[in-house]
């Protein structure tokens, strides 16, 4: 099965992103990955690296709950970037409130919400996604 060029984590939980880099790896996932720590630390990195056109990531992983710049904030920020290549957005938080839920289906590049913990089938199954499109 092939991988995922780049994959991005934005979350500013370091035992999730440890966890999630280490699943990407068992599973095979990805080429490369990307993380931040927070929205705005990701904005700042990703805007030129989209506009450039160069290693984009192919998905992007990403909490709603973070300091600094949230995930919705990140989502009205990034949306208004550019993209030279599509990039499919995965929401991973442990927020179970359907306000969440529902607010993540008015993003049309939202393509699913994950409740953390993530795990090896589910990443399997973005990269089966990913693979078909």
């Amino acid at each position: 099965m092939s991988k995922i060029d780049v994959a991005c984590i934005i979350d500013d939980d370091p035992i999730f992103i440890f966890g999630a880099k280490r699943m990407m790896e068992l599973s095979n996932f990805c080429k490369s990955f990307m993380v931040f720590k927070n929205g705005q630390e990701a904005i700042n990195q990703l805007k030129p690296i989209m506009l450039n056109g160069k290693d984009i990531p192919d998905i992007i992983l990403l909490d709603i709950n973070m300091p600094i710049m949230d995930g919705w904030e990140f989502l009205d920020e990034f949306i208004k970037i550019e993209a030279h290549k599509s990039i499919t957005i995965y929401i991973v938080s442990s927020s179970i409130d359907p306000v969440d839920l529902n607010r993540a289906k008015r993003y049309k590049n939202i393509s699913n919400y994950i409740i953390k913990p993530i795990s090896i089938e589910t990443l399997k199954g973005i990269l089966e996604e990913e693979l078909q499109e």
